[in-house]
């Protein structure tokens, strides 16, 4: 099927979806749809991910991971999970967090099917399409130690001074790792301020970790300390200060 005629055969299904509607609360249920969907559903598995009903996990290995990123990936991962003096598995002190290029809205009824189908990728360092040209990373998550461990090789997309990591592309790894950490800490917040002290230039393709902790909360304050190194903690890359304040997710939203 064409691109035309998927687009045809969408607007079909959701036309469709909305006539059987005689009210905005009254949308109908997808059964009432079956007629529109049959080839469409066929069409859709072979959609690329923007129309993806399944969300990938971005922190997840893959082929442009190295060697090095790998060996860590393996090692925090184990930390997820420790085998006890009986033999018995359970959980760690860390944890891996899942990482996605959108936020996925589930909803019933032809009037919030387009706008799901219509949804583009919206986090700007999971929508790179090429793997491993960017931002390839994963975070994780210790809660009783209150610090995170973000894993981040840098592809060749975010070149700076020649053969280096872009300083900007840096403060976006510090950001997102320490809002991250500070998020699950407390909830929705925004960057409220970052101070970023630039020790040494990273190489494109290396890897190395990010470490945030916290260091005090304050009514909505949260502060966050970080600093990004070579993986042995021999070279001191970069060292970050940052400061959310706690919001009211309703702002985020209009309403």
């Amino acid at each position: 099927m064409s691109n035309a005629q998927m687009a045809r055969s969408l607007f079909r299904l959701l036309k469709g979806c909305k006539n059987l509607a005689s009210t905005p609360s009254e949308y109908p249920q997808p059964s009432a749809c079956l007629p529109f969907t049959s080839s469409i559903v066929r069409t859709m598995v072979g959609l690329p991910f923007s129309f993806s009903f399944k969300p990938r996990d971005f922190s997840l290995p893959n082929s442009s991971w190295s060697a090095e990123m790998m060996r860590l990936y393996d090692y925090y991962n184990s930390l997820c999970e420790v085998e006890t003096e009986t033999g018995e598995k359970q959980r760690g002190p860390w944890r891996r967090l899942p990482s996605y290029n959108r936020t996925l809205k589930y909803a019933t009824g032809g009037a919030y099917l387009s706008k799901l189908i219509q949804s583009k990728n919206r986090l700007f360092t999971r929508s790179i399409k090429t793997t491993g040209a960017a931002f390839e990373y994963v975070v994780f998550l210790n809660k009783e130690e209150q610090r995170t461990v973000c894993i981040f090789q840098a592809g060749y997309l975010l070149e700076g001074p020649p053969g280096h990591v872009h300083g900007g592309a840096i403060a976006t790894m510090i950001d997102a790792v320490t809002g991250t950490h500070a998020a699950y800490d407390s909830g929705p917040l925004m960057t409220a301020n970052l101070n970023i002290d630039y020790r040494s230039p990273i190489t494109l393709g290396s890897t190395v970790l990010i470490e945030s902790s916290l260091d005090k909360r304050e009514g909505r304050k949260t502060f966050i300390s970080c600093k990004v190194t070579s993986p042995d903690g021999s070279k001191l890359h970069t060292e970050a200060k940052v400061l959310f304040l706690s919001i009211n997710v309703s702002h985020l939203l209009g309403m």
